[in-house]
């Protein structure tokens, strides 16, 4: 069994001036979305033996956030590649995980993450709509395969367990708030 958990980046801040998209950094709001992701985290006992993610600021920051309200250190293994990765990367990715992590934390961008969830969660549902309705910033998904290696992931189905949004844990993070 090979649980990965998906985290899509916190909101940023498109009013900053920066001369690249891979250096806008995350804004208030998306600041305390990642802390509440966080909290959620450690409040469900969700705990995870590696972690890759887009090395661009925002993903930097929303991990950096995330681990305050974890209570611990988040250090993932930063790829280039997973930087606005498509689907397909995404799954080269995951399937060149270590075999001897059973949980995985993968933070990074959409649509790719989005694609990801929707093109492994092949069982219609509550989750799998609401994912398919939108995947917003620093949304959590929870994916368990039934699989004993990563390799076998590309074609393996998984259960959606849980798919989080920021508005889940606190109206205040919502899209009109």
């Amino acid at each position: 069994m090979k649980t990965l958990l998906v985290l899509r980046h916190a909101k940023s801040g498109w009013d900053d001036p920066v001369a690249r998209d891979f250096d806008r950094p995350l804004n208030p709001k998306g600041q305390r979305a990642a802390v509440a992701m966080g909290r959620y985290l450690r409040d469900q006992g969700l705990r995870f033996d590696h972690a890759i993610a887009s090395p661009a600021v925002r993903v930097q920051e929303t991990l950096a956030q995330v681990s305050h309200g974890y209570g611990a250190a988040i250090a993932p293994v930063w790829d280039q590649k997973l930087y606005l990765a498509s689907l397909a990367t995404l799954l080269d990715a995951v399937e060149e995980l270590p075999d001897t992590a059973e949980v995985v934390l993968l933070s990074g961008h959409n649509p790719g993450l989005e694609e990801l969830v929707l093109d492994r969660v092949t069982e219609d549902g509550p989750l799998r709509d609401a994912a398919e309705q939108k995947f917003p910033t620093a949304t959590l998904a929870e994916l368990r395969f039934d699989v004993a290696t990563w390799r076998d992931v590309p074609r393996a189905s998984a259960d959606l367990i849980r798919f989080v949004r920021p508005r889940d844990l606190d109206p205040n993070l919502g899209p009109d708030a």
